[in-house]
């Protein structure tokens, strides 16, 4: 099959299959997989054109939306989290894409720092799998209905309370605004999807239990996904020359395989232990890690 915006030809098979194995299990720990599958459209299938970042964010607005609804349909979804995440994201996004232009035509130096510092946090995950401990889960044991429920308590501007799993959790929301806001320019200047990076982060720093955080994680995605290819669509306007306008029907193929993967990953992820999530998610963070710090050198 051709597709004329990407300039490739591709099985279309192979495309949906890979997005719905992808999205089943990086769906599990609150990641698209968007961020695997663009190696995957560069290496593989030699899409290279910018606009593969824009059809990237394609298949996250067509594939998101059934994990989401499936963590919603379950009660599983941690509304004032998930606000946190979008409001404090969004911005970050757009200013990101700003400085990417203006400061940092060759982010090298700036790519090997963000690589070590997400280095740090995978290996936290890993640490904490090694030593099968909870990364500093301090929920209070309680009296629950089941095992899987979710409950808000209280939410106010100093303090967020809920229940889940039996135990009672608590965070400040200020500190997830301000790291949603700069994994947001981190997503702006190099094109990553934030739910790889906050998904981590809210595991092993703000210490969320990795069932709950999934679903925030998701929609935080969407929500950005959606404003970049509003911003890519504009700039395909005010750079004709250049391809930035994301391939449709391509991006709407990896969606359809995403939208299977992902409600399937989100249906089954309650009855996944802790630990092979936390190792989903290590295995995220460093290849991104990795990634960025291999860069540094070429």
């Amino acid at each position: 099959m051709y597709f004329p915006i990407a300039e490739i030809y591709a099985n279309p098979y192979i495309i949906f299959f890979t997005a719905l194995i992808v999205s089943f299990f990086t769906s599990m720990g609150g990641i698209s997989g968007a961020f695997l599958l663009l190696p995957f459209q560069m290496s593989v299938l030699g899409y290279t054109s910018p606009s593969v970042s824009a059809t990237n964010h394609v298949f996250n607005i067509i594939a998101i939306p059934s994990g989401v609804y499936r963590y919603i349909k379950e009660k599983r979804m941690l509304w004032p989290l998930a606000r946190a995440i979008i409001i404090g994201t969004l911005p970050g996004v757009f200013i990101g894409a700003w400085v990417r232009i203006e400061y940092l035509p060759d982010p090298k130096n700036f790519k090997m720092f963000a690589g070590l510092v997400l280095l740090y946090i995978g290996w936290k995950l890993v640490k904490d799998i090694i030593s099968k401990q909870k990364t500093k889960e301090t929920g209070r044991q309680i009296k629950t209905t089941g095992f899987h429920s979710l409950a808000v308590m209280d939410v106010s501007f100093k303090r967020v309370t809920f229940t889940f799993g039996g135990k009672v959790y608590g965070y400040a929301p200020l500190p997830i605004y301000i790291i949603c806001f700069l994994v947001g320019i981190i997503g702006g200047i190099y094109g990553i999807g934030g739910g790889s990076i906050i998904a981590p982060i809210l595991v092993t720093i703000i210490g969320l239990p990795v069932h709950v955080i999934a679903g925030a994680a998701l929609l935080g995605t969407f929500a950005t996904s959606v404003s970049g290819v509003i911003f890519y669509q504009l700039l395909a306007f005010i750079y004709p020359q250049v391809a930035v306008s994301p391939d449709w029907i391509l991006g709407a193929l990896f969606g359809s395989g995403g939208i299977l993967g992902m409600y399937l990953g989100a249906r089954v992820q309650k009855y996944i232990k802790a630990v092979y999530i936390k190792g989903i998610l290590s295995c995220c963070i460093l290849f991104i890690a990795l990634k960025y710090i291999s860069a540094f050198f070429n």
